[in-house]
């Protein structure tokens, strides 16, 4: 989930403010960071949609909780991108923080529920021995995020590095930690797929609940600063 805080200096960019001079490879940074957080709301855009279709074909739990994880990823990248566009209208602090935190909560619970969902279309998936359709399309999707999301992760911890933004390395932070997924998710599609180990689909899904009651929880707080 994405936290903020330290949101002042990528505000200035968005504003369109002349910082001194000796600050231009500052507010380059600035925009470097912004761009990428825009381009990894993209990505997951794509990769939800990917995701829920291809596993939506291919009856695997382990896709479209993959998927819907990726949406509910867009919704909390969407906040951190609103609150700049309205603080950059200059909208009352108070007002934003609140709406914040209630939009925190409500993307907490929908992790929660999705935790649910996984957990138990896992447990029924493995009763019954329901053995996945083979997904070259969802192989190729983790392989992707497999490699994108850690190289997005480098270059917005190298950003927040340059411009001392809080709230971007702990954005940048869940980008590798999104990697995790997409590696559960590559392993359980690849064992079904090669060697015929049906289960590993709903393992890999399992494998997904501890991230996602824990981005739930921390929603349901709503926290919205991370060191």
């Amino acid at each position: 989930m994405v936290r903020y805080g330290g949101m002042n200096r990528m505000n200035a960019v968005a504003e369109g403010e002349s910082p001194d001079p000796a600050h231009t490879a500052s507010r380059d940074w600035m925009r470097v960071g912004l761009w990428l957080v825009i381009a990894t709301l993209a990505y997951n855009i794509i990769e939800a949609v990917v995701a829920i279709w291809s596993g939506a074909e291919a009856h695997s739990i382990a896709l479209l909780g993959f998927g819907l994880d990726s949406v509910i990823e867009t919704l909390a990248a969407g906040v951190l991108l609103w609150r700049l566009a309205v603080e950059a209208r200059g909208a009352d602090r108070e007002t934003v923080e609140r709406t914040e935190h209630r939009m925190h909560q409500f993307v907490g619970v929908t992790f929660l529920l999705l935790a649910l969902y996984v957990t138990g279309q896992a447990g029924w998936t493995m009763w019954v021995q329901q053995a996945p359709d083979e997904s070259i399309v969802g192989i190729v999707l983790a392989i992707a995020s497999l490699v994108i999301m850690p190289l997005v992760s480098w270059g917005k911890l190298r950003a927040a590095r340059e411009i001392g933004s809080t709230a971007l390395r702990a954005e940048a932070k869940e980008t590798l930690a999104c990697s995790y997924l997409s590696f559960a998710l590559l392993l359980g599609l690849v064992a079904n797929s090669t060697i015929g180990w049906w289960w590993a689909d709903p393992v890999a899904a399992l494998l997904m609940v501890p991230w996602l009651v824990k981005e739930g929880r921390e929603g349901m707080r709503g926290e919205v600063c991370c060191d």
